[in-house]
């Protein structure tokens, strides 16, 4: 509850818990203050103080100072307090509720995507190597050089288009579980980005020494995780960014829901860059095979990322905007790893 000069009156638990802050630190306070971004306008606010009324707003993004963001539903009523006006808001979280519902979603389509790919690229590579076949024929049989150069182009865009086929089908063999160290994993995708001269960012970390070693393909999750670092590092540089970095966070995440799926223990890997945000166009599309926001970029890399996580069991969620986008990686800790 806040009173007509905007000081917050009273914060129930839930409040605090928003706030990240204690009883004490809140009471008083100007509710402007924890905010960077106006999500309701004030004119609205004064409105319905002075003459009692109530409106809902639905999904908003309250942007905090500390560059959280929460996705709530929002009834503000006005209410006479003491013969003196104030505003109650209740806020209602659902966050986690719209990011499980769009999950599943897009897990769907991400399949059924991935399943249309496959069976396209099957159709695709059959007739290519009878191209190729009758290519390599012909040109046996031709004496002029010239012509020789037509089949010799015919070859090489059959193999152009073959090679296009299997990036799209993704990688085409089996993890090689180990028990591993998933920091040594994390520390070898850091020196690769930070020996880049061409793309110079700032790497940082902050790791969890309590995850123990896990059975995973290090192999697949380094090119995973390479994926998503090189492409907040081309986004970094190309938009100018002051100062851009990238962060490398591993944390344990407890009782996860994984694609239907519950895992008692679950490694979080986050990658965290301060660039301008994924465009919203590409949001519900940005695991499809050929999307990309780059002109020169083939698209192929997060679908990548999202067919060698799959391999682990795990899934991989986005945040994303201006000044903040965060690719998590969860993947589950199997029965025997201890901490």
């Amino acid at each position: 509850m806040i009173n007509a000069q905007f000081s917050i009156v009273y914060c129930n638990f839930a409040g605090q818990r928003l706030f990240q802050r204690s009883l004490n630190q809140i009471l008083d306070s100007d509710l402007r203050d924890y905010f960077y971004k106006r999500v309701i306008e004030e004119e609205r606010l004064l409105k319905a103080l002075h003459n009692n009324e109530e409106f809902t707003e639905n999904e908003i993004h309250l942007c905090f100072h500390d560059k959280r963001y929460v996705l709530a539903d929002i009834t503000v009523t006005g209410y006479n307090y003491d013969d003196t006006p104030h505003l109650i808001f209740e806020v209602r979280r659902i966050d986690k509720q719209k990011r499980i519902s769009q999950e599943s979603v897009q897990h769907a389509q991400q399949n059924a995507a991935r399943e249309l790919i496959r069976g396209l690229a099957h159709e695709i590579k059959n007739p290519l190597g009878g191209i190729r076949g009758a290519a390599q024929l012909l040109g046996k049989t031709l004496y002029n050089e010239e012509h020789s150069e037509y089949t010799e182009m015919i070859i090489e865009q059959a193999d152009r288009l073959r090679n296009l086929v299997d990036r799209l089908l993704g990688p085409n063999t089996l993890p090689r579980f180990k028990l591993a160290n998933l920091h040594q994993t994390l520390e070898q995708v850091r020196t690769l980005v930070s020996a880049d001269t061409q793309y110079p960012v700032l790497i940082t970390r902050d790791y969890d020494p309590s995850i123990p070693d896990m059975m995973i393909d290090s192999d697949m999750l380094q090119q995973a995780v390479l994926n998503i670092v090189r492409n907040a590092q081309q986004a970094l540089i190309e938009s100018n960014t002051l100062q851009p970095e990238i962060k490398l966070v591993t944390r344990i995440e407890r009782q996860m829901m994984i694609h239907g799926k519950h895992f008692a223990l679950c490694a979080q890997i986050k990658i965290i860059d301060n660039g301008p945000g994924i465009p919203k166009t590409l949001k519900d599309t940005l695991f499809y095979p050929m999307v990309s926001s780059k002109s020169d970029g083939s698209g192929l890399g997060l679908s990548i990322s999202q067919t060698l996580i799959d391999h682990h069991a795990g899934k991989i969620e986005v945040e994303s905007h201006q000044g903040l986008t965060e690719f998590t990686l969860y993947i589950p800790i199997k029965q025997g790893a201890t901490l």
